[in-house]
Order: C-alpha cells, then structure tokens, then sequence
C-alpha cells in the first residue's frame, strides 16, 4: 500500500532481450518507485501483477547516472573563440563570453541538457554550476525546478568562484562572488532542497570550481557545511598539468595535498577529471575513499590526458563517468560517453583490460558510489526504479550477436524509454511534457543572440 492508502500498481517489465542484472532474464516488477522483483529466465513474479509490458525488442540497463556536466555550457558547443585549445586558454576565451548569462537563457540551457541526457539514457543528472553573474543569483533554484518539471533525479552543485585575475586566480572579476556570499547561498539552497533521505529526487552538494578559482577558507568551510547538512562535495581537481603547477607556484602544494589541508580527504567528495595523479597520490585517495568522475570525451578534446580508472579502482576510490560541459564535449549524451570511456581506456590498458561492462558499470554503480548513493546505480530488488530500454532496430546494430556489448560498441546513443522512480519519463524515444523541437529553437536563438 502506498502512504495515502492507495494500492500501489505492479507493472512487470518481461522478457527482456538482455538485461544488465543477474538472474533477472525474465525482466523485473516495478511497484511504486522501486524495483520490487526480479524475474528469473522462464519464471513469472511471485505475486500478481497489474500490467506488463513486453521487452522483448529491448536490452534494458540500469538508468545511468551523470556526476559532472556544466549545462550552462550549451549554448556555446563548438564555439570559434575557444575551439582547438586546451584547458586554461579554453577557459580564458570563454570567460568573458559566459558573463553574458541571463536566467531565460540559463534556464533553456538546463531544460536542453536535462532533456539530452534523459534521452540518452541518463535517470540521475548531476551538474557543477559555478557561474553567478549579476541576476544569475537564484540558478541553483532554476536547475531544481527544471528537473523537477522533467522528472528527472537530480544532484545539483552550488558551485563557486571567488579568486579573480587581480587575486591570482583565473576568472575575470565580474564571474566571482566574496566568500561570505557563497557560504550564505550554499546554506540556502541546502536548507530549501537537499534531501538525504534514500530516494530522493533532488540533492544539493557544495562544489568550488577549483583549486585555482576559490579561496583555501572557501573550501574549508564547504567542508563543514557539507557534514552539518550531510551533503557531498565536489570539485575540479588533477585535470592538467597546468593545473599542477598552478598549485605548486601558487601554495606550494600539489592538488592532493591541498585537497588534505582543506579537509576534502573524505568519501563525501568526488573529483572531476582527476588526471594527473602521482602512484603514492592514487593510494592516499583510494584509502580515503575519495570518487572520481571520468570525463572520457572531454579529456580526449582538451587533450587533456588519461584518467588513471583501473588504478583509481584498485586502491578503493569509486570511479564513475560524467558527460562534462557542452562546450569541452559538445554533447550531453552518457551513454556516447560510455562508448568513449571503453575506447580511451582500452587504448591506456589493452583490449582486454576494460571490457563494455566496466565501461557501463562506470557509468552506474560507479557514478552512484561516487554520489555516496546505494539506491540507484543497479538492477536488484529495493532500488529505485531507474531504467533505460534500448532498442537495437537501427542499421548500426544489424548483425550484432550479444546485445549488451553492441550497445557500447556499435555506437547506442538515443534509449527508447526510461524510467525514473518507477515512472516512464521517455516513451517510443520521446521525453514527455517536451517539444523538442521547440525547445531546440528557442534555445539556439538565445546561444546566438547572447553569444555569437
């Protein structure tokens, strides 16, 4: 029964193509927000059900989950200023261009990503916004109600800037806020929205920009807030060489050492990128459980290096996988990323090191880890209902004899359903409640009356 006395209807998901489960081959029974059984090959559920849909033309994972994005970044994908460059001229090309953000525009942007990546499979979107120009105050409050209008699970990272050009940081004086307004926000928006409990929809983690973006006292005391509020934390952190050796000349510190004085040593935070780690940093951050989302095709445009998953893994850090901006990826679409992540770390392991099961797995249990989330992330009884149903119907998958590799190594990027919290939010590939097509409209012609 649900709380409100209402029967809670079953719906059994059957016989499956394949499904990314263990004895799960006669697909599973949905009841309320949750899986309540999975099926065995040949089997039927345990207790009655009241509507089944037939599988039988789709291959049916867990719906993947995203710990990195910057969804403000769609409205500048491919943009001629900052093409072919690589991380700090990148950003120094862009910085001045992104001041230009207004709520309308910031809100299309976060309806478009939020609507991409839900199309590619994607149940569980997390994004780092770290950009407040003037009128821009309230963004975290426009991304909770975007996913929340689209039904998409959410995890939402106040981000921040306070180090200027003129303190020794990077970003022009107009993108950064003082501390004390960072800190009161943070608070804010944690107190408005972030929900702890197993099975929420929406959670607010903490997220300075960077090493070379925030004050030392910035990180510090996000640390505090995030234990007294029970919220993750994030930041960019080993994703170049120049970022190392900012750190160097700038603390006299590398990246791991300074994330250790600031107290980010924790299993509560999770690092974009996370690159260029030395052999004994790799093990300090296994042992302390710290996650690190993989950014596969942006570190390929950026050219920014070989994120070191396998050791990452093996010393006990949680590794998941993330689209990153639209504008160093040009695409918000995980499950491109997955195919991207298989490709770039069998190039770094060998064929045989990394099979398109680590890559999904990455992009699933992993990303949930990183998040510090048990609910989500796997096919089992008692998690959330969060699925993606693919269809293998176009021309790419014919002649493909194990469905679930084909997925990753024939190139899926568009899920015929989904489901989040046991509710289709993507049926016959559409995203309900949206017209694409107009919203792809409006928001092209705000990227290029803003930023052309």
């Amino acid at each position: 029964m649900a709380a409100d006395g209402m029967t809670v209807r079953r719906l059994w998901i059957r016989d499956p193509l394949a499904i990314l489960a263990e004895g799960a081959a006669g697909g599973v029974v949905v009841e309320g927000s949750r899986i309540a059984e999975t099926v065995p090959a040949g089997a039927h559920p345990s207790a009655p059900v009241d509507e089944t849909f037939g599988a039988g033309r789709h291959v049916v994972i867990p719906g993947l989950v995203n710990t990195h994005h910057h969804f403000f970044q769609t409205l500048t994908r491919a943009h001629p200023a900052a093409i072919n460059k690589p991380l700090f001229p990148w950003l120094q090309a862009l910085y001045g261009i992104w001041g230009r953000l207004n709520p309308e525009a910031f809100r299309l942007a976060t309806r478009l990503a939020y609507t991409e990546l839900l199309l590619s499979g994607c149940t569980t979107a997390g994004d780092h916004h770290y950009l407040f120009p003037q009128g821009l105050e309230k963004a975290v409050d426009i991304q909770v109600e975007e996913a929340r209008a689209l039904g998409i699970r959410a995890v939402v990272t106040r981000g921040s800037m306070s180090l200027s050009q003129e303190d020794g940081g990077l970003p022009p004086r107009a993108l950064v806020q003082d501390d004390d307004t960072i800190l009161a926000d943070s608070e804010r928006v944690l107190r408005l929205f972030h929900d702890p409990k197993p099975g929420a929809m929406v959670r607010i983690g903490l997220a300075p920009c960077s090493p070379f973006a925030v004050t030392k006292r910035l990180m510090r005391e996000s640390a505090v807030l995030a234990e007294r509020y029970d919220c993750p934390l994030h930041t960019h952190l080993g994703e170049t060489r120049d970022e190392n050796a900012f750190c160097l000349e700038a603390f006299g510190q590398r990246p791991v050492d300074y994330l250790e004085e600031v107290g980010w040593m924790t299993r509560r935070a999770w690092l974009a990128h996370g690159i260029h780690f030395e052999d004994e940093e790799v093990r300090r951050l296994g042992a302390a459980g710290v996650g690190v989302c993989h950014c596969p095709t942006s570190n390929m445009v950026l050219a920014s290096g070989h994120c070191r998953t396998c050791e990452l893994e093996a010393a006990g850090s949680p590794v998941g996988l993330g689209v990153d901006g639209s504008a160093s990826n040009d695409s918000s679409n995980l499950m491109e990323g997955v195919r991207h992540a298989l490709m770039i770390n069998r190039l770094t392991y060998g064929a045989e090191a990394v099979t398109h099961r680590d890559a999904l797995r990455w992009a699933t249990e992993g990303s949930a880890a990183c998040l510090n989330r048990d609910d989500i992330g796997r096919i089992e009884t008692g998690r959330e209902a969060d699925l993606a149903l693919f269809t293998l119907d176009e021309l790419r998958f014919s002649g493909a004899h194990d469905p679930l590799a084909a997925l990753v190594l024939c190139g899926a990027h568009r899920a015929d359903r989904v489901m989040v919290a046991g509710r289709w939010r993507v049926i016959d590939g559409q995203p309900l409640g949206i017209e694409t097509g107009r919203l792809r409209e409006e928001h092209s012609r705000l990227a290029h009356q803003l930023f052309g």
